[in-house]
């Protein structure tokens, strides 16, 4: 951080020199700090192992002190000397230190606008991201003439702000090449890895120039739109599940329905509702599997056995529904003559048990006998009806 601190004096001389050192108790978490005055002639400067010095003349680097050491600097701006250069010309040369930190500094990202990301399947969809990096200074030349010279940053905060914003940016373009290679907004969550990889692939071309190097990329999080994110869940469920989306539906209300203390009504009204898409999304709740046969029926409010449409009593436990019995192909009733669908226990029509009458036996040959039968087909007995 640049600070206005004094630099404290140590073996001052008749010229003005100094030794000059960045004390620890200023660096704290500041990745640089300026001496706060011009350099003299002869100033020492100390470089400890954690640091590098940079100094700068009249705007130029004369000196890339990156070894542990103490460097004697040489300029005009001595006691005497430089006074008189300032009275004769008017100009005081300029020289300056700049001291750097080596070390690894975390920081945090995130976008303060979305990013329109252009789906296939979704369309538009915003994305937000947020996460944590760590870097350091590569090139402390570069650095400073791009943070202090060009961008005007005088504390850490200012660079990381720099270094944030640059950092969503570098995350978007990534996101918009892999786009370009065919990632959807389904694949974002399991493809985390492979965004983290790409973005440190290419961080040099963006963050070289400002003399910085991202060293890791973690915790890298994109937020979907709530709608987005729970249209990304139903899709996966759905491809779990293996039907398609009126199927899922249509599963999603009969299971909701049946939830409901409504009972009867709440079946009925969401059979009708779903017409013939009714019986596959039903089959996904498990609660009428081998009833799939038969469209456009509703839910024994009872059992909750398939009624096919159309039809006045439930076929599996003869629960009436109050439906005009349609003309449907099958055996008779055994009670009232009306057809019945195949494999129904119970007539449409009145109720009765479609289960065939036991067969009987002669009173006279004791032969078996068919229960719709008026005389033994043996012996020609009437059978007692």
């Amino acid at each position: 951080m640049v600070t206005n601190k004094p630099v404290p004096a140590k073996g001052g001389s008749l010229i003005g020199a100094t030794t000059v050192s960045w004390e620890d108790a200023y660096k704290g978490p500041n990745v640089m700090w300026r001496v706060p005055r011009n350099i003299h002639y002869g100033d020492n400067v100390v470089v400890r192992q954690d640091e590098t010095a940079v100094f700068y003349r009249d705007g130029k680097v004369l000196a890339y002190l990156d070894r542990p050491d103490r460097y004697a600097l040489t300029s005009l701006n001595a006691g005497i000397i430089g006074d008189v250069i300032k009275a004769l010309s008017g100009v005081q040369q300029e020289a300056e230190v700049y001291y750097l930190q080596r070390r690894i500094f975390d920081g945090k990202y995130g976008s303060t606008e979305p990013y329109v990301f252009r789906d296939p399947d979704f369309g538009l969809v915003s994305l937000r991201l947020f996460g944590d990096y760590r870097w350091k200074v590569a090139a402390p030349d570069l650095f400073i003439n791009q943070f202090v010279g060009t961008f005007g940053a005088v504390a850490t905060p200012d660079v990381e702000k720099r270094l944030k914003d640059q950092m969503v940016v570098l995350i978007y373009n990534t996101l918009g090449k892999l786009k370009d290679q065919g990632l959807r907004v389904t694949d974002l969550a399991g493809q985390l890895s492979t965004i983290e990889q790409a973005v440190l692939g290419i961080s040099p071309q963006h963050f070289g120039p400002l003399g910085v190097d991202i060293v890791q990329l973690q915790g890298i999080s994109i937020n979907l739109p709530d709608e987005v994110s729970k249209a990304v869940n139903t899709r996966s469920e759905m491809s779990v599940l293996g039907v398609n989306y009126m199927q899922y539906q249509a599963g999603q209300a009969l299971t909701t329905a049946a939830a409901n203390p409504g009972g009867a009504g709440s079946l009925a009204g969401a059979g009708v509702g779903l017409g013939a898409g009714l019986g596959m999304g039903y089959g996904m709740t498990g609660a009428m599997a081998g009833s799939m046969s038969s469209p456009g029926g509703v839910p024994c409010p009872k059992c909750a056995a398939l009624i096919p449409a159309g039809v006045r009593f439930c076929p599996s436990c003869g629960t009436p529904v109050g439906a005009a019995p349609p003309a449907v192909a099958g055996p008779p009733c055994p009670k009232c003559g009306q057809p019945a669908p195949a494999g129904t226990k119970f007539c449409p029509n009145c109720g009765a048990s479609m289960a065939p009458p036991a067969p009987r036996t002669c009173p006279k040959c004791q032969a078996s006998v068919p229960a719709s039968s008026k005389f033994c087909p043996q012996c020609g007995t009437a059978m007692p009806s």
